[in-house]
């Protein structure tokens, strides 16, 4: 049980939407970037092999295959150098880590298609946004003789 003190002074460094998103879940992290007084958004594209931790110690791991070679990378989940998570792929899976995926290659990494991605809310909204915004197109003409 966690100290109702401590809860009340992370919950106001917490990221008010967490993203939903599994282990097995095939993401895109955008993480900002800082070279120099640069500021620039790149993207890490792997699958999620664990989640672990609560209030600001959430973690989890993506692993990704790069040139024949492993690369993992653990981020922070309210960590404000995350600017978004996109959900790409959902797998039904039945552990809760996969570290298993570290000694396969090639096929052996798949895992079985899950429950279809939804739209998170925010990109739902701009779509529709943009479709409001789209002009309407004007009804054509009819010229009778």
């Amino acid at each position: 049980m966690r100290n109702a003190l401590l809860t009340h002074v992370e919950s106001q460094h917490l990221r008010p939407k967490a993203p939903a998103f599994d282990v097995g879940d095939l993401v895109d992290v955008h993480c900002k970037i800082v070279e120099g007084d640069k500021e620039r958004i790149q993207v890490f594209s792997g699958t999620v092999i664990s989640r672990k931790g609560t209030g600001t110690n959430t973690t989890f791991t993506v692993r990704r295959i790069v040139n024949n070679e492993g690369v993992e990378r653990i981020f922070p989940l309210h960590s404000p150098k995350i600017e978004k998570l996109d959900v790409k792929r959902r797998s039904k899976i039945r552990r809760a880590k996969l570290y298993y995926l570290r000694e396969r290659t090639g096929k052996a990494t798949r895992l079985k298609e899950g429950a279809p991605v939804v739209p998170s809310d925010s990109s739902a909204e701009v779509q529709a946004t943009a479709a409001a915004e789209a002009p309407t197109p004007a009804p054509a003409e009819s010229s009778t003789k």
